[in-house]
């Protein structure tokens, strides 16, 4: 079943399993919160179980452009598309997560971004790949986030 993050009333609707279910879900009402002040878009997530489609295509990306596969298990995803950018999130129960934007018309603009909850430690699949810069959000406290550079066609 399909839920909409709401960024005014933080919810750990579908997070409960994650030992850093707050922190994600304040983590993903800020996405949300860019989404709709950005693209007046909805950010609506839907249970790993139910979107095994966008797993494989974010897995994918990440396999063939970098040889990442993460442990962690794959809680929630979302998919959509605001103008021109093809968008794919991952949200992992450790408190990651992995978003694809993907522009259709510029191969310039494509890339993979990784953002960990506040508190959370670096992923062992990312240690030392990375640098990540902090950031800090009202809803979600001090996020680090890195990214790389798409080079295929997905």
């Amino acid at each position: 079943m399909s839920y909409t993050v709401d960024f005014k009333d933080v919810s750990t609707v579908g997070l409960e399993s994650s030992p850093a279910a707050e922190a994600l879900a304040g983590l993903r009402a800020n996405e949300a919160r860019y989404f709709m002040n950005k693209y007046k878009h909805e950010f609506i997530v839907i249970p790993a179980g139910e979107s095994q489609e966008t797993l494989d295509y974010v897995h994918r990306i990440l396999k063939e452009e970098r040889d990442i596969e993460f442990a962690a298990k794959p809680l929630e995803t979302s998919r959509f598309q605001v103008e021109n950018i093809k968008m794919a999130y991952v949200f992992y129960e450790d408190g990651l997560a992995v978003n694809v934007m993907y522009a259709v018309d510029d191969p310039k603009k494509r890339a993979v971004g990784f953002k960990l909850s506040e508190g959370m430690e670096v992923p062992k699949e990312l240690e030392g790949k990375f640098k990540f810069a902090r950031q800090k959000s009202k809803l979600a406290g001090t996020i680090r986030g890195s990214f790389f550079v798409i080079k295929g066609e997905y």
